[in-house]
């Protein structure tokens, strides 16, 4: 065990200094230590204080939440071999940085399972009334409607997301995955939707479906007649891959969804990334989707959430835009990006102070609640950053009025 813990510790450290473009970085400091009870000073924090004013809890569901593991206890959940094969260096590292933040990669014959109690546990050292909204994960299918094992970075069941809100339903919401190309897609739909699914996800440049194209529609019509919400992710994808497919992820895609009636939500609020705009110009994805808010179709319908963008990978004029758009903040919605969060290397509270977004003297407290509980820590930055006195609204924290709508 002692030595697959410091093989493992090599490779994240490692992987970190890859990923940050040296090997300064190498540290073991920034791996997840994984500890448990926050301590009792930090409880007492005024920043945590700060973060929890004006919010209630009851009403916060993390609309943004992935399930993890390798399939060894029963979940069905099944890893590429993009994932899994040292062959592919850079996503087998990333891989593993996945389950150490997910605490999950100490627990052979019992991956899956480590993942959900250390989930499971995060949630309790929250106020109750606290959820989170669990991910399936579709494969890749091609123009048939076939489902492409190859192609796919990993696969989490419908049936494993559903159960696990069923067996918890004090702390999980879950989330269907379904491609519009399956044969079975409509009926599928309306059965995840009869057991409970709050919504639908999408990882259009990953499982290679078109929201744009007309075999979207039936699907769309089911959505919108149950209320049930699509949450895509726009903008260029780091993290998994699945075909030559990115151009899928253009927020102007999502327009025929709109104009059927969906309720959308543009993960990450399209913060990475380009696409090319209506005179066939290439811009930054997010201006494309600050661009579709703005559209008629849109009203009522398009909404964005917040997950990652305190990335280092995000460029801070964009969080000083959201923060500033007072106007969006009924349309934003709060997602940690779970487990990213627990990867240390990928935010930087000292760079959010430096570049006028966080108070210095909250830093201190942050880094240190980040390795008991990475999802208060993510709720408390986002409730944290300011700029020139503009913060994120408490309606972008109440969250649960989107997805218990359809169930209401």
């Amino acid at each position: 065990m002692k030595a697959d813990r410091r093989r493992f510790l090599g490779w994240l450290a490692g992987a970190a200094g890859l990923a940050a473009g040296g090997g300064a970085l190498a540290k073991p400091l920034l791996v997840n230590q994984c500890r448990v009870a926050i301590p009792a000073g930090l409880i007492d924090s005024p920043w945590l204080k700060q973060a929890w004013a004006d919010v209630d809890p009851a009403q916060l569901w993390d609309c943004h939440v992935h399930l993890a593991g390798i399939g060894d206890g029963g979940s069905g959940i099944v890893v590429g071999p993009q994932l899994s094969s040292p062959l592919h260096p850079l996503h087998y590292a990333q891989r593993l940085f996945y389950m150490n933040a997910g605490c999950a990669h100490e627990a052979p014959g019992k991956v899956d399972q480590a993942y959900v109690a250390r989930l499971l546990n995060l949630c309790d050292a929250m106020p109750a009334g606290f959820k989170v909204m669990l991910f399936a994960f579709e494969r890749f299918h091609d123009g048939r409607g076939d489902a492409h094992p190859e192609h796919s970075a990993f696969y989490v069941p419908n049936a494993w997301a559903a159960k696990l809100a069923g067996d918890f339903p004090a702390r999980f919401e879950w989330v269907a995955s379904l491609h519009p190309y399956h044969a079975a897609a409509v009926d599928d739909l309306q059965q995840a939707i009869s057991q409970g699914a709050r919504a639908v996800k999408w990882l259009p440049a990953a499982m290679g479906m078109d929201p744009a194209a007309a075999r979207c529609d039936a699907f769309y019509r089911v959505l919108a007649e149950s209320g049930t919400p699509l949450i895509v992710h726009c903008g260029e994808e780091k993290a998994v891959k699945g075909s030559d497919t990115q151009a899928f992820g253009n927020p102007l895609r999502l327009r025929r969804a709109l104009d059927a009636g969906v309720k959308v939500v543009v993960a990450h609020c399209a913060s990475l990334g380009e696409g090319l705009d209506d005179a066939g110009k290439p811009r930054a994805s997010f201006d494309l989707f600050l661009q579709l808010m703005a559209e008629p179709r849109a009203k009522g319908l398009l909404h964005g959430d917040i997950s990652a963008i305190t990335q280092r990978n995000r460029k801070p004029a964009l969080i000083r835009t959201l923060l500033e758009r007072g106007d969006l903040h009924d349309r934003l919605l709060h997602g940690s990006d779970y487990p990213l969060p627990g990867i240390v290397p990928l935010t930087s509270t000292a760079s959010l102070a430096r570049a006028g977004l966080l108070p210095k003297a909250a830093v201190h407290d942050l880094d240190i609640l980040r390795q008991h509980n990475p999802l208060l820590f993510d709720f408390t930055l986002k409730r944290l950053l300011n700029w020139q006195g503009h913060s994120f609204s408490p309606a972008v924290f109440n969250t649960r009025r989107l997805f218990a709508a359809s169930h209401a």
